[in-house]
């Protein structure tokens, strides 16, 4: 019987020691989701960081760009750095995933950070916003706040005069007309804006259109946009929707070609130009005038005359020689280096080189439409 009880109660003792084992590595440490993995297996559960959201919005438009601050709380000091995570977001990411925690200048354990999404569709899920703290490579807490629920909806489906910008701010500094061929006229437009997504700018309606150059440092956005329109236009309305107020604002902008860029940029088009049109029948008419004396008079100073004429008709017949210009090259409105940007070359372009002024080659391209521009000379391949 004394055998019994000894082996029962070694039996017993070497149960509750494995069961206060379990319970003491439990509260040191809870695994890591397999979709968050680190390079350690377990983290710290003791509660020294704390995350919540300070501004966000309820309602979101389709294509806008929104704001979500986030505040973490850490009230442990042995660590080296924070990194931020996005989990299990649905048809939307962060636009500025990387970017920094800034520390509160009221308190020393409170940080904050803004990141900003963009929503394209209504078949989305915010992300869980997972914040890690590492000790070097090791990863010592992590707290995770979850994704938020914020209605979406289109706007102004059948607006056509809707540019498909949603902004806080949003104005044009400047824009400038010029004639570009003998029925249409090129527009330069210098937009400023500030919560808005003027990468998504259009208006519907015109051909020609797009982005020159961007500058995104957000909240703020700088596009040079240009356009090509009939040369008979005389202004350009649209529509864009003002977050601050709550309601479409139109914007009318004045067409008013610029005199000083179309006598810099004389001979616009030569292929189109009437003048360049009725020179050559004027040249070919006084050289066939000379054959005709010629002929008539037999004196060699007719036949002289018609050479030179002749020779001067070919010249003025002949298509320009083409060049080749580099990929991401700058084609400028004028021949200066403050000129506006008209666009911007994706590949290599081959172009008819027209002439050469201050290290400038002025430019023609395009297929049906033919357009002007200036281009600088070491943007030319040289053969």
């Amino acid at each position: 019987m004394k055998k019994l009880l000894v082996i029962f109660l070694f039996l017993a003792n070497f149960l509750l020691a494995n069961e206060f084992v379990n319970k003491e590595s439990s509260a040191f440490g809870t695994p890591i989701n397999k979709q968050t993995a680190s390079p350690v297996k377990r983290y710290v559960g003791s509660k020294n960081l704390y995350l919540s959201y300070i501004n966000y919005p309820k309602h979101i438009y389709k294509n806008q760009r929104f704001e979500i601050e986030v505040k973490a709380l850490i009230t442990r000091k042995n660590y080296d750095y924070i990194q931020t995570r996005f989990v299990n977001g649905k048809n939307m990411i962060p636009l500025n995933p990387k970017e920094k925690w800034k520390k509160s200048s009221n308190t020393t354990n409170t940080y904050t950070n803004k990141f900003y999404f963009k929503a394209y569709e209504s078949k989305f899920r915010m992300p869980t916003i997972e914040v890690r703290l590492y000790k070097g490579k090791t990863l010592i807490e992590a707290r995770r706040v979850s994704g938020l629920d914020i209605t979406f909806s289109e706007i102004a489906k059948s607006d056509d005069r809707f540019t498909n910008v949603i902004a806080k701010d949003f104005k044009i500094v400047v824009s400038k007309t010029k004639q570009y061929t003998n029925k249409q006229a090129l527009t330069i437009i210098d937009i400023e804006s500030s919560h808005s997504n003027l990468e998504d700018f259009y208006l519907k309606g015109i051909e020609e259109q797009g982005i020159t150059l961007i500058e995104d440092t957000y909240p703020t956005q700088h596009v040079i946009y240009y356009l090509v329109i009939p040369i008979h236009k005389k202004s350009i309305v649209f529509n864009y929707y003002n977050t601050t107020d709550n309601k479409f604002e139109k914007i009318v902008l004045p067409i008013t070609l610029d005199e000083e860029l179309v006598s810099t940029q004389t001979d616009l088009n030569p292929n189109n130009s009437s003048f360049e049109f009725y020179k050559k029948i004027a040249v070919g008419v006084f050289a066939l005038l000379l054959l005709i004396l010629y002929i008539w008079k037999r004196k060699y100073i007719f036949l002289i005359l018609f050479l030179i004429v002749a020779i001067v008709f070919i010249l003025f017949t002949m298509p320009n020689k083409t060049v080749k210009l580099k990929a991401n090259s700058v084609i400028y409105i004028l021949p200066t280096k403050n000129s506006t940007i008209f666009q911007k070359t994706k590949n290599e372009l081959v172009v008819e080189d027209m002439k050469r002024k201050n290290d400038f080659v002025k430019i023609m391209f395009g297929n049906d439409n033919k357009f002007i521009g200036w281009v600088k000379e070491k943007d030319v391949i040289k053969n």
